[in-house]
């Protein structure tokens, strides 16, 4: 069995074979690795699939706007600091000091999300494998320590570009939506559902909605799952019941173009039943609602 094989039997891990395969081909050469794609691709998973594949230590950052230079190196003790002084006995090490000082894997998630003071603090470990603590000194890095973060494109709301010296110490490795076939096969690995109709028309909604020109941003695969989630008990569905448990699975996973003035439920509506017409689509549903909702719909 190859070691991409063995990732995914693993991990459960469906598709992904090429993007495993730079993954491990990166983390195998010691090099930093940036993964960038969508919300809901599977970067923290495929990142962290891959370093436990190695056996190597994790130590995990999750990036947001608060996230202080103080935590990602680590800060003094206030009351031990008053008793024994600016020691190392004092000192709380921050994620990047311990995965620097057991030659580790410091995992990164959403990295454009850090502020740039606390980005810029990675330079000196990422080229030199070194950082100086105030009032201790240096710490050198062992043989091991990594740098893997992950990222989404810079159009996504909350996120910042990082500087250009931060991503010229990584590799690159992008990621995009996965085939049909692949999130078909995930949403059924995930829900255990036995409907493949109820499964192909959750994963068709979900691609539609990528795609659909008043959304700047559609679903992830955790819309369909969730739809499915929802859907997958009930008994003859109607298309309302579907139109019902997509804005429920959909309305936090979608944003509007600024320059549209319709709502999600609108547009989430509109993607169900244009489902309706599409003659490929094994649908499991009881579509004697579908004309009656087509006429309500705003054009």
């Amino acid at each position: 069995m190859s070691s991409v094989n063995a990732i995914k039997a693993k991990s459960g891990i469906v598709g992904r074979d090429v993007e495993l395969g730079m993954i491990l081909n990166a983390l195998s050469n010691n090099k930093h690795a940036l993964l960038e794609g969508p919300v809901g691709v599977g970067k923290t998973k495929l990142a962290l699939a891959v370093t436990n594949y190695l056996g190597r230590s994790i130590y995990r950052v999750d990036g947001d706007e608060r996230y202080t230079e103080n935590k990602l190196t680590g800060w003094f003790d206030p009351p031990t600091v008053l008793s024994k002084g600016y020691v190392w006995e004092t000192f709380i090490q921050g994620p990047l000091t311990q995965a620097m000082l057991n030659g580790g894997v410091l995992f990164i998630n959403e990295l454009n999300r850090m502020p740039e003071g606390t980005q810029n603090v990675l330079l000196p470990a990422m080229d030199e494998g070194k950082i100086i603590i105030p009032r201790l000194g240096e710490i050198c890095a062992k043989p091991g320590f990594i740098v893997v973060a992950t990222q989404n494109p810079e159009e996504f709301a909350g996120t910042s570009r990082i500087s250009e010296a931060l991503r010229d110490r990584f590799v690159w490795i992008g990621l995009k939506y996965q085939t049909f076939d692949e999130e078909v096969d995930i949403v059924r690995k995930e829900t255990r559902c036995e409907s493949e109709g109820l499964i192909k028309s959750a994963v068709d909604i979900i691609r539609k909605s990528r795609k659909h020109k008043d959304l700047r941003r559609g679903s992830s695969i955790r819309g369909a799952i969730d739809l499915v989630a929802i859907m997958k008990d009930m008994e003859n569905p109607t298309v309302l019941n579907m139109v019902e448990a997509a804005t429920m699975a959909l309305y936090n996973k979608v944003d509007v173009q600024l320059k549209s003035n319709r709502t999600k439920e609108e547009i989430i509506s509109e993607i169900v039943l244009s489902g309706l017409d599409d003659k490929n689509l094994d649908s499991p549903l009881v579509l004697k609602e579908g004309d009656e909702l087509k006429k309500k719909m705003k054009p």
